[in-house]
């Protein structure tokens, strides 16, 4: 295999900088190595020029909304200034609205408590759980993994052209597979979905990070997406589009900030006027960093360029699959075919590896850090793996020792501020771990795949 030599093409821009970049971790076979973070579909690094904007902000923090000092006023300002940052990113339409959440499975479940009765829900069993589950009240139609970009517009025309009785409809579906990282065909859904007289909503948390989101040219009409995916820390998220239902549901936690008026009634009751924009579904005092770190990674993004970002992702995404390629033992997945278009989102299973396995060795040994499970997308990933649906298997690692075969895959996952030298290293060790085998023993402990202390597995 030629990793070892091969050089990606770095002329078409630098990684951008992100926070970790000279973090150090220790080795089981000894010495120490700069971490290589290959697990951006979970959560990405935040981004250096994130974490320098709010450090300069935190020292002027004050509350929101209410406060008449210097300090609210000006959070206040840029709370609602991020607010506008995150409409111009996403395209929105001037109706549309900007609802801040704690993060994409947040934003989903506000969406699912704001459906109007007898609505009709259409989701693929290929989504994330956060975009498969939250649809409880409703009367909710699971669709089969498509295999081809078609063959998912045709399923959902066939489905929305056949409920009864007609009418409220919503679609829900994935900009880019969690775990295959393949583009789905959004555009062409929403306009099946409107032919029908259906609303559809974008799970765009792994979308937005790596491709530009744009309502207005996508024709949906909502998007939710998480700011710890977009290169900012946790604890924040976004739902925006229409206005409608959202004005139309009871508030999704009542609370101050929701409220317009509070009164007593004679009766001794209270009656509240709930506000019709945003902070209808914004009780409480909100997460004003989270909010404001979200903005700066849009502002980040924007201005380093998405067209230049997308090219050197591709370019990375192709010495991946490429380099996986050369190893016969591996076996990538993919709902739609090796030409397909993706993001730098990859899963794939070793044969002769417990795949919980593989992951500990390429950590333990090299100082890399993937996934392995089921990505919080199970059926999906049991589809790929031809297993049936019923079939045991969780996120993490399962009660299997090494070496035998798992029911979970292992996924790599990169972006804008992946260097190169962190994807050759991935597919150095992809192959040696191959050929040669682990240096390390290891065993399972609280279900996860971790290494004995007790003695190498073969001469290091």
């Amino acid at each position: 295999m030629s990793v070892s030599t091969a050089a990606l093409d770095s002329s078409v821009c630098a990684p951008l900088p992100v926070l970790g970049q000279d973090v150090t971790v220790p080795l089981v076979t000894g010495g120490e190595v700069t971490y290589a973070a290959l697990d951006y579909a979970a959560s990405a690094p935040a981004l250096q020029r994130v974490w320098d904007d709010v450090a300069a902000y935190a020292p002027y923090y004050g509350s929101v909304h209410r406060g008449a000092g210097y300090l609210s006023q000006l959070s206040t300002d840029l709370f609602e200034n991020s607010r506008r940052t995150v409409a111009e990113f996403l395209g929105c339409r001037a109706d549309d609205q900007v609802v801040f959440t704690r993060s994409t499975t947040d934003s989903l479940n506000l969406l699912a408590a704001a459906i109007p009765a007898g609505c009709q829900v259409f989701v693929y069993e290929t989504e994330h759980h956060a975009s498969l589950l939250p649809w409880r009240d409703a009367q909710v139609t699971y669709l089969n993994a498509p295999r081809t970009p078609g063959q998912a517009v045709e399923t959902l025309e066939r489905a929305l052209a056949d409920r009864a009785p007609y009418g409220p409809a919503l679609v829900c579906v994935t900009g880019a597979s969690n775990v295959t990282g393949e583009l789905w065909p959004v555009k062409e859904l929403a306009a099946a979905a409107h032919a029908h007289g259906a609303r559809i909503v974008l799970d765009a948390a792994q979308l937005a990070p790596h491709h530009p989101v744009d309502i207005a040219e996508l024709d949906v009409d909502w998007v939710a997406f998480s700011g710890h995916k977009l290169y900012a820390p946790f604890g924040s998220g976004v739902l925006a589009g229409r206005a409608d239902w959202l004005q139309a549901a009871e508030p999704y936690l009542a609370g101050g900030g929701a409220s317009r008026k509070v009164a007593r009634r004679a009766d001794g009751g209270v009656d509240v006027d709930w506000h019709t924009t945003a902070a209808r579904h914004e009780a409480g005092s909100p997460n004003v960093i989270g909010v404001y770190s979200i903005a700066s990674a849009c502002k980040a993004l924007t201005e380093a360029g998405f067209d230049t970002l997308v090219a050197r992702e591709q370019e990375l995404v192709r010495r991946v699959r490429e380099g996986l390629a050369e190893v016969p033992e591996v076996q990538v997945l993919s709902l739609f075919g090796d030409d397909a278009p993706r993001v730098g989102v990859i899963s794939f299973v070793v044969r002769g590896w417990n795949s919980s396995h593989f992951a500990a060795a390429l950590s333990a040994e090299y100082g890399i850090g993937v996934r392995d499970g089921l990505f919080c997308a199970h059926p999906l990933v049991r589809t790929l793996l031809g297993s049936d649906p019923q079939d045991p298997g969780e996120c993490g690692a399962p009660e299997a020792e090494p070496g035998e075969r798992s029911l979970n895959a292992i996924r790599v996952s990169f972006g804008a501020g992946t260097p190169d030298e962190h994807i050759e290293r991935f597919l150095r060790a992809v192959s040696e771990l191959v050929r040669q085998g682990a240096r390390w023993k290891y065993r399972t402990e609280d279900g996860r795949c971790v290494p004995d202390r007790g003695e190498a597995a073969r001469t290091v």
